[in-house]
């Protein structure tokens, strides 16, 4: 490769700016905390599960819409951006779990996990807004939790934390109290695997000194 072409990716490679296709503040905190820049570009996607979909097949596909419809939405921005969109779900005994729709719903998903072991499967989607190079991958970790008693339940419920997380609980916040034991990435439960994203970040040639330099200004 000649040194004209050298340069050339290396100033693709610094110019490059990363796009979350997510309005999750559990995620933008993952990514800033690991001092990942990162813009925001939440979008809207029909998260309905289709007939006999797995847990692997539906947050991947779903991970891949996000990222499609935010790459959309920045389509001046063509060759200068990276697009990541996520998706996770609880799975406990061939079961999948959202976010709970309703109180009665929540409390059916934390009787149904208490005293048992799930998985918490996670889609991340990377494209690149040029060249259509793109890639799919899915993380899951393992979680064992702890027995709860109904006046468990119903205090967990009150504090409002489980009706916007998949399998109605936190392992971040309150809810972690339950979490007796993990296996696997403790940040796919929160909702972003970091350490395989930050894997597939550089694949796409993410330059992490550059990102360092340029949140320092």
């Amino acid at each position: 490769m000649t040194p004209l072409a050298l340069a050339v990716i290396a100033k693709v490679q610094k110019s490059l700016k990363l796009i979350l296709a997510s309005a999750s503040p559990r995620r933008a905190e993952i990514l800033r905390n690991a001092g990942i820049q990162f813009e925001i570009c939440s979008t809207s996607v029909d998260e309905s599960r289709l007939s006999n979909e797995t847990a692997s097949n539906y947050v991947r596909r779903l991970a891949l819409a996000k990222a499609v419809s935010a790459a959309e939405e920045n389509r001046s921005r063509v060759g200068k951006a990276l697009v990541l969109g996520a998706d996770t779900v609880v799975v406990a005994d061939g079961k999948i779990l959202g976010k709970p729709a309703s109180p009665v719903d929540a409390r059916g998903m934390l009787r149904h996990l208490s005293g048992g072991i799930h998985d918490v499967h996670t889609g991340l989607a990377l494209l690149r807004m040029s060249g259509h190079k793109r890639s799919v991958i899915e993380e899951i970790t393992r979680v064992h939790f702890a027995t709860l008693t109904d006046q468990e339940i119903e205090d967990y419920l009150a504090t409002g934390e489980p009706f916007d997380k998949a399998g109605a609980y936190a392992i971040q916040g309150v809810g972690g109290r339950y979490v007796t034991r993990i296996e696997g990435c403790y940040f796919n439960v929160v909702g972003l695997p970091l350490a395989r994203l930050h894997l597939l970040l550089r694949e796409f040639g993410w330059d992490d000194s550059t990102a360092s330099r340029e949140a320092s200004k």
